[in-house]
């Protein structure tokens, strides 16, 4: 399979297509979580309605995204990319014209199948076509290109949002869609292994898929029934038994989706484990990060949108510098480090109190974006070369389908898991706030009640002035409690992701598996 240099014509072209491909998709995700709150008034969404809001794409994304990079090795990767284009596009477009909640959550599904087999194959056909000397730089230029592209998003869906022209987040992906297919299917050869004829494995990916989604739902419902219920502790355990049988069906396979003796690769394995804990990490910091200055700082959502661009500047500014000198140096100094850094910003990010709103943005909010911003931009182009850079070039649309499916398997389960820990957070430090507040029992009960709409929590009606004041008050001092709180579990995840590149990544092993050398058992 003939490779290409980084500068040629065909280089610029699948740089060009991959880049804004993957722009389309971070444009959606950025700016969605900037425009939650503009969904919980317009489509009156509670906050478990946003958590499946976010978490039907990335469930499906997570399901489906190994058997997308499969299709790509074997099928075509430019063909699987391009139909994964389409899907992703005709989702977005139902997206924007969403009457309600459940209706968005529906369409939220065809995005996510589209993900699933658009996003694999922009770092596999990377990853394919360019020459493996430049790759490392080739990936840096896409994480630069991809984020300088993007970075607009949290603050373009910020000024839509207050606008109350949201839906448009979703209606712009649909001409950039259209502009990426025409040129692949222009510019852009296939890129496929002739040799690789293997029936794909619809078991594995049919028992992956129900068991994530069941132990989505599960985590989803804990809040609202307890741990005692069946629809809590019985999905739950439905999902970690379908996950087991995931398992041993790739075992017994001959022709597994995800061939478990990649993990036998301690590098491969190790690069997975910190990519789980780093996005854990990330998804949920970013998401309550936003909630935050929305919802109780006082931030509009243009101006939360803008406080990310230091975020976006760090990774354009960072990105390529870091995946060229991890060509040069090997990966292991920045993905210990890069992590590491993260952990610390979003721990910085996590003491913040009430503040007095964008005014205090320099001195509050700054400092920790700054630091989580240098940590990542340190870190996304080693740890997708160093994932690369450890299996053979046969292997590069499973190895990129199995690294995002974890780090979408890891935002799926922050969301899940740290929303149900939000509003539980959150009631037990409105039962500690209303204490000493004069409410009958049947008020306190409802004033309780509002914590499943976390930073949206809406004061009752037929209380007092004084009683709404102080009310009001609670839910903002519980809401920044429960923020605390998982914030700091957040940053334990980053420097979790920090101790396994110390652990498991050796950048000389990884030099060793350029070329011929790779094409072993993994």
């Amino acid at each position: 399979m003939a490779t290409v240099a980084l500068r040629s014509i065909q280089g610029k072209w699948v740089m060009a297509c991959t880049i804004m491909a993957s722009a389309m998709a971070f444009i959606d995700a950025t700016a969605l979580n900037v425009i939650l709150p503009s969904l919980q008034q317009h489509l009156k969404a509670s906050g478990p309605d946003l958590f499946w809001i976010l978490n039907a794409y990335l469930l499906m994304l997570a399901s489906l995204i190994l058997i997308g990079g499969t299709l790509g090795d074997r099928l075509g990767r430019k063909k699987i990319f391009m139909i994964g284009i389409f899907i992703f596009i005709l989702g977005s477009a139902a997206c924007g014209f969403s009457p309600n909640a459940a209706f968005l959550i529906i369409f939220r599904v065809i995005q996510g199948i589209g993900g699933a087999l658009m996003i694999p194959g922009s770092l596999s056909l990377i990853s394919s076509s360019i020459d493996e000397k430049e790759r490392g730089k080739a990936i840096g230029t896409w994480s630069a290109a991809t984020t300088l592209v993007t970075m607009g998003g949290p603050a373009l869906g910020g000024a839509l949002a207050d606008a109350g022209l949201w839906r448009y987040i979703f209606f712009i992906n649909v001409p950039i869609g259209v502009i990426v297919l025409f040129f692949l299917a222009a510019k852009v050869r296939e890129i496929k292994d002739e040799d690789n004829n293997k029936k794909l494995d619809f078991p594995g990916a049919l028992s992956i898929a129900l068991g994530l989604a069941l132990l989505t739902f599960g985590f989803l419902r804990l809040p609202a029934v307890g741990f005692n219920h069946i629809q809590g502790y019985g999905p739950i355990t439905a999902g970690v038994l379908l996950l087991l049988t995931f398992i041993l069906i790739e075992r017994k396979s001959s022709q597994p989706m995800m061939p478990l003796n990649l993990f036998s690769n301690i590098i491969f394995s190790g690069t997975n484990l910190l990519t789980f804990f780093l996005y854990a990490g990330l998804g949920a910091g970013m998401l309550f990060l936003s909630l935050n200055m929305v919802q109780v700082q006082g931030y509009t959502q243009l101006e939360s949108g803008l406080t990310f661009l230091p975020f976006t500047i760090f990774m354009v500014v960072n990105a390529r510098f870091a995946g060229s000198l991890a060509d040069r140096y090997g990966p292991r100094l920045f993905l210990i480090a890069g992590p590491f850094l993260a952990g610390t910003g979003l721990l910085l990010l996590s003491y913040i109190r009430q503040t007095k709103g964008p005014s205090d943005y320099w001195t509050t909010f700054l400092p920790g974006i700054l630091v989580f911003g240098f940590g990542m931009s340190l870190t996304v182009a080693p740890l997708t070369a160093a994932v690369m850079g450890s299996v053979s070039d046969h292997f590069t649309g499973t190895a990129s389908g199995i690294n995002n499916a974890v780090s979408r398997i890891a935002g799926v389960f922050a969301n899940a898991v740290f929303g149900s820990m939000a509003v539980l957070l959150f009631s037990t430090a409105l039962q500690n706030g209303i204490s000493e507040i004069s409410l009958n029992p049947q008020q306190k009960q409802v004033v309780i009640a509002q914590a499943a709409n976390l930073g949206n929590a809406r004061v009752p009606a037929g209380l007092s002035p004084v009683q709404e004041k102080e009310v009001a008050a609670a839910y903002h001092s519980g809401f920044i409690d429960a923020y605390g709180k998982i914030m700091k579990v957040s940053a334990g995840l980053g420097f979790l992701a920090s101790l396994m590149a110390l652990i498991f990544i050796r950048s000389e092993k990884i030099k060793k598996k350029k070329g011929p050398a790779s094409a072993g058992p993994v």
